[in-house]
């Protein structure tokens, strides 16, 4: 039921594509050492999000649907200066992008629980 509301998908998709970044910003937090290590960071919602609501044509009606919304493969190399030993992480950067994680994580909570109280206010139930 709730996946057929726009709002919740976009709020469930937010919350998503901020668990994936972290995912990106704390392995290159990890890596902050490894000599070669090219730090990632994954595409911009904004981007990922139109991309995953263009439907993907089918050709034969026994394929399987696509996702909803995926950032699989949507990780692309951060464009930041390279150390000596090749490794491109910078700690500053990676934690700019933790403080933007918790903010994109928080508003997608935020969206979430006001789709949640809009629909309780609908049925009659106070929020």
């Amino acid at each position: 039921m709730f996946e057929k509301i726009e709002m919740m998908r976009m709020a469930r998709a937010l919350g998503h594509h901020a668990s994936q970044r972290q995912i990106a910003v704390a392995r290159n937090i990890a890596n902050a050492d490894t000599p070669g290590f090219k730090a990632e960071d994954v595409a911009s919602f904004t981007d990922s999000y139109r991309a995953a609501s263009e439907p993907l044509r089918t050709t034969d009606p026994r394929h399987l649907a696509a996702p909803d919304w995926s950032p699989a493969d949507r990780r692309t190399l951060a464009e930041t200066g390279v150390s000596p030993n090749g490794n491109s992480v910078s700690l500053e950067e990676e934690m700019l992008k933790g403080a933007e994680v918790k903010r994109s994580h928080d508003l997608s909570l935020g969206i979430y629980s006001s789709a949640l109280d809009l629909m309780r206010t609908s049925i009659g139930r106070r929020a």
